[in-house]
């Protein structure tokens, strides 16, 4: 959530750079192989990634969703070429092992996109996961529509929508073990992914915090300068909630859910708005937050949720720390987002939250 003057700067350069690397992105993609070599059956298992364009037509809603897998496909030359980031090869379009897999849906944060975590879905296909991550419409850095920044409900309307859409395709439904479904989310996502479980966000409570001085704070973002602006709007508000009709957003194909640095902890107040929650909950928050502070998020969700278990990053993790690791020159475009402090190391972070990531997801799953 954005300020005022360098932040909104910040903002400026942040968006320049997002669709500079999209197009950068696209160029790569386009020019990746889509027919493979014949795979060695002795090889490790590298990553195959797809996309899958899906339209909720009952929300005339696109739900962009991108899809890592195993595949016993061949990496070459040109499969190794990525731009910013540092990332792990893939290969667009390969054929998937044989088998079944559990799944993981994951959910971006505000502002972000379905690519803004490809760490996290690499480390878990290494694992044996599938991965799939949607974009959530409006509330993108490509695609900026104000009240989609507010509209949280749909947000778990979207992973429901494109896990049904997985289950039922020709090609991924089959790999997915369906008794093995779980979710991460980061930042907004990590409130999505408690919703999903059945946390029942308070609306009002959330309004009400954002009036106060430490509530200001937590809405003024990097992504979009204007929201502490529109939160004081009585009449945006009114025609954002005029379409709010409550729902039970949870989702119950999934088994467990992982939130990393959560936002909108404010909107519960109550144990009761946890009391729909029974699959295991797994939180994770970075000490030095100043996005989405631990004291009125990760840990406000921990006490909450009942059995819940919660992990601290330590020392000056801050909450963009999520975010992909980039190189020298988009760390100087965008440091607010890239450049951790010195003594952080963003490689060492990403590992130890595929460590516990899959500790989690596995230990949850071996129980069923």
């Amino acid at each position: 959530m954005f300020g005022r003057g360098r932040d909104a700067i910040y903002a400026l350069k942040f968006y320049a750079v997002m669709f500079r690397i999209l197009f950068i992105a696209s160029v790569v993609y386009i020019a990746l192989p889509q027919v493979f070599a014949q795979s060695d059956p002795a090889a490790p298992l590298n990553i195959g990634q797809a996309t899958l364009t899906l339209i909720d037509s009952a929300r005339k809603r696109p739900v962009k969703t991108e899809i890592w897998y195993p595949t016993e496909a061949s990496l070459d030359d040109e499969t190794r070429e990525y731009g910013p980031f540092f990332r792990t090869p893939t290969i667009r379009n390969a054929d998937p092992v044989d088998g079944k897999h559990p799944l993981i849906m994951m959910s971006h944060g505000t502002g972000g996109g379905r690519l803004t975590m490809e760490w996290l879905a690499a480390g878990l296909v290494k694992e044996g996961f599938i991965v799939a991550a949607v974009d959530h419409w409006g509330n993108t850095f490509d695609n900026i529509v104000p009240e989609n920044f507010l509209k949280h409900w749909e947000r778990p309307k979207d992973i429901s929508f494109a896990l049904t859409a997985l289950l039922d395709h020709e090609t991924f439904g089959a790999l997915v073990d369906t008794a093995k479904i779980g979710a991460i989310g980061f930042s907004l996502g990590g409130y999505t992914v408690v919703a999903l479980a059945g946390g029942d966000l308070d609306f009002n409570a959330l309004f009400q915090f954002v009036k106060t001085p430490e509530g200001h704070k937590e809405a003024s973002i990097p992504e979009l300068p204007e929201l502490t602006t529109l939160l004081q709007d009585e009449n945006f508000i009114s025609n954002l909630m005029e379409g709010y009709q409550p729902v039970a957003l949870s989702d119950s194909r999934i088994d467990a859910v992982m939130a990393l640095s959560p936002a909108l902890g404010q909107g519960f107040s109550d144990e009761s708005q946890m009391e729909n929650i029974t699959v295991p909950v797994f939180i994770i928050g970075a000490r030095a937050d100043n996005i989405a502070p631990v004291k009125t998020n990760a840990r406000h969700y921990h006490e909450l949720i009942d059995h819940s278990r919660f992990f601290l990053f330590e020392g000056a993790v801050g909450h963009y720390v999520f975010l992909n690791e980039a190189k020298e020159a988009i760390k100087s475009e965008a440091p607010i987002y890239f450049r951790d402090h010195e003594s952080v190391s963003r490689k060492e972070i990403h590992n130890e939250t595929i460590e516990l990531a899959t500790g989690f997801f596995h230990d949850v799953f071996h129980k069923k």
